[in-house]
């Protein structure tokens, strides 16, 4: 089957709300149940990985159109978004539970 004809045959029978993780990581399939206003729908789910494979978000970012997938890569190719990063490292404190890397071992 194509990707296609996957998607299709998610959206016919998959669950609402049913998640289904791609071959990308970080990237997942969600089936949208229908509403008054429109049918059931799918949306991509963005939410990358840590190193041990988990997500690193509780919720990741929904995309339903190219148009947002073109809005995004603008935004994070924009220089002044990692110097806003940096400067709010600086000031935040260090998260609970976050450990910093001690380095590789080399054997």
């Amino acid at each position: 089957m194509d990707v296609t004809s996957n998607l299709r045959e998610f959206l016919e029978n998959g669950e609402d709300w049913e998640r289904r993780n791609t071959n990308i990581p970080g990237v997942a399939i969600i089936r949208l149940p229908s509403t008054k206003a429109r049918s059931a729908s799918l949306a991509i789910e963005v939410n990358p990985l840590d190193e041990n494979g988990r997500p690193m978000k509780k919720k990741g970012v929904m995309i339903m159109s190219d148009e947002e997938v073109q809005a995004f890569q603008k935004i994070f190719e924009n220089p002044k978004l990692g110097n806003l990063v940096e400067a709010l490292e600086e000031i935040l404190p260090e998260k609970k539970g976050q450990k910093k890397a001690g380095g590789v071992i080399e054997i």
